[in-house]
């Protein structure tokens, strides 16, 4: 009699005796990451974002003490067809003044579809570096480029991730999804880290006041591998919670504490005051919490940014507080089909949702094949696996001092219980909102990135139904610390990875290891996904490779993977 042995079952006596790869070597390429930054008046360099057609967002900000002014400025402006500045194309005026922390930004118009443009800013005789921009595509579009990336933050390592997408040449745009700062003190997270390479943050509290934020994100903007990617490419940003706080949702954020921090509407206020100062993008308007747009890319695809945060969603369930109250198999049962499912548990909102749902209607009528849509928060179901069996007390106890939910996490575990209570998992019926306004719209063809856990991941979309809506891939981290690394629960870390992707048949790919981004090309007929990483982020000194790759087709309209290039034995056979 023949056993029946799935993929994922197969591996179940495997993983305890470790989670090596048999992968061979990839190739790696050595780099030296620049460690110039700007100086003088334009002391944080320059940046462009949000491109449309016709139109573009470019930026700077000048450092007030280096031009010894307290008084509002005209900053002059400048764009031509080449880097040398030979062929102008363009020429204005802006003012900039302390009430807009002496940032500089400039909607670009009447602009060529698919164009490359140089721009830099002037004030007196002294110029900004200059930076380099590309408008949206219109009619045939053969390929797209993008750099993907998420959660780079300042204290835990060089953004050596950022150089090696400096050193692109080809990418049409960034999206960074978000996690772009962290609001930490010198005590919170990364604070260890940022001590031993000399990368503490500033200010050293956490921020909570406008002033706070600013100085966060010039710092962010001070770092030399920042510069020069922001030079280099457009970005399309979203944010997720730390430009304002962790873990935050409409009403709060789990890292803010109005006993001391004061009310959280202010402190939204302030950090997306900083925010729309400090990134080069449109601003929405009468609610600045409003920050979901679109982008379209020819006859090939349509970006759609949304947002999760701060305009519609519910607070969080916190491991903690449930745990507690589920005594009982009926107690557990309850919780996750009635209270994980409540109906008035939101994420996107109905506005939201609507012009989604017309941005899928346009794009598919426009003939385009792919929607890419730019997430913040895992959106695949992932249960967590039991992990009792897995980790000591000892494990627990170390792991509490990073995580003060730890302890009941790992009762979770036992309990069939999402990974993920932040991430789509803890909000089920708005994720099956979304899954229905993507079928209602039609042909799908969707793809979705997702930042926030600073680990790689290949997902299959599936609906509560069980049909295929899309695929996901998650992009590990600029530099913050993924919970699947090697030395992650007591060394266990990389098991734990195996474990979360042999329990869960829609995880198809899941690593910890190697900060990075992930290179995706769509073409009309396929997708490809390059996870590109580093080796270090201790040292301006590193080395980067392709970790494994992922084709993408489109099948019955729908988005799924292909085709994987590699994978160790025990990943290829999961996946």
């Amino acid at each position: 009699m023949t056993a029946n042995i799935t993929r994922r079952g197969a591996l179940l006596s495997g993983l305890a005796v470790g989670a090596t790869s048999c992968a061979s070597s990839p190739k790696m390429t050595p780099y030296i990451a620049v460690s110039e930054r700007a100086g003088g008046t334009f002391s944080h360099g320059v940046a462009s974002g949000d491109p449309g057609a016709d139109s573009v967002v470019i930026w700077s900000r000048i450092d007030p003490i280096a031009a010894d002014t307290s008084q509002p400025v005209i900053v002059v402006w400048e764009t031509a067809a080449d880097q040398a500045f030979t062929d102008m194309r363009g020429k204005g005026e802006a003012e900039t003044m302390a009430s807009r922390d002496w940032t500089v930004k400039v909607l670009l118009t009447d602009l060529q579809p698919g164009e490359t443009i140089y721009y830099r800013f002037r004030l007196g005789e002294e110029y900004s570096p200059v930076g380099r921009t590309r408008t949206l595509p219109i009619g045939a579009v053969d390929a797209a480029r993008f750099a993907v990336m998420s959660c780079s933050n300042y204290p835990f390592g060089y953004f050596n991730v950022y150089d090696l997408v400096a050193r692109e040449d080809d990418l049409d745009a960034i999206i960074h999804l978000g996690d772009y700062i962290y609001e930490y003190s010198r005590e919170g997270y990364g604070g260890e880290a940022g001590v031993a390479l000399g990368r503490n943050h500033e200010p050293p509290h956490e921020i909570v006041s406008l002033d706070d934020y600013r100085k966060r994100h010039a710092q962010y903007k001070a770092d030399p591998s920042s510069q020069a990617m922001h030079a280099r490419h457009p970005i399309i940003p979203i944010w997720d919670d730390h430009e304002t706080s962790n873990n935050s949702w409409k009403g709060g954020a789990e890292n803010h504490q109005p006993e001391t921090e004061g009310e959280w509407n202010a402190r939204r206020r302030a950090a997306l005051q900083a925010y729309y100062e400090w990134m080069p993008v449109r601003e929405p308007g009468m609610q600045p919490e409003a920050f979901f747009r679109s982008f379209s890319y020819g006859d090939l695809m349509t970006i759609a940014a949304i947002e999760t945060r701060l305009m519609a969603r519910a607070r969080q369930f916190e491991y903690s507080e449930i745990i507690p109250t589920l005594e009982t198999p009926e107690d557990v049962e309850r919780f996750k089909q009635d209270i994980l499912w409540e109906q008035t548990r939101e994420m996107l909102g109905a506005a939201q949702i609507d012009y989604l749902d017309r941005t899928f209607r346009n794009s598919i009528a426009s003939g385009q094949p792919w929607r890419l849509i730019a997430n913040q928060i895992i959106m695949a179901k992932v249960t967590a696996p039991d992990l009792t069996p897995h980790v000591t007390e000892e494990d627990i106890a170390a792991l509490e001092q990073q995580w003060d939910q730890a302890r009941a996490f790992v009762k979770s575990s036992t309990l069939g219980l999402p990974t993920n209570f932040d991430a789509w998992d803890g909000y089920p019926a708005a994720r099956e909102r979304f899954y229905e306004m993507t079928k209602n719209a039609g042909e799908d063809g969707m793809i979705v990135v997702t930042g926030d856990t600073h680990t790689w991941w290949a997902n299959d979309l599936v609906d509560h139904h069980g049909d295929h809506r899309g695929v996901e891939l998650g992009t590990h981290s600029v530099t913050s610390p993924s919970p699947y690394r090697k030395d992650f629960l007591g060394g266990k870390g990389a098991e734990y990875a195996l474990l979360t992707n042999r329990d869960n048949e829609d995880v198809r790919y899941l690593s910890g290891e190697h900060h990075g981004f992930i290179h995706l090309t769509v073409t009309k007929e396929s997708a490809r996904a390059e996870f590109r990483a580093v080796d270090t982020i201790e040292s301006g000194n590193y080395n980067g490779f392709t970790k494994v790759a992922f084709d993408i087709e489109k099948k019955k309209g729908s988005a799924k993977f292909s085709d994987a290039d590699g994978l160790g034995f025990k990943e290829g056979f999961l996946f």
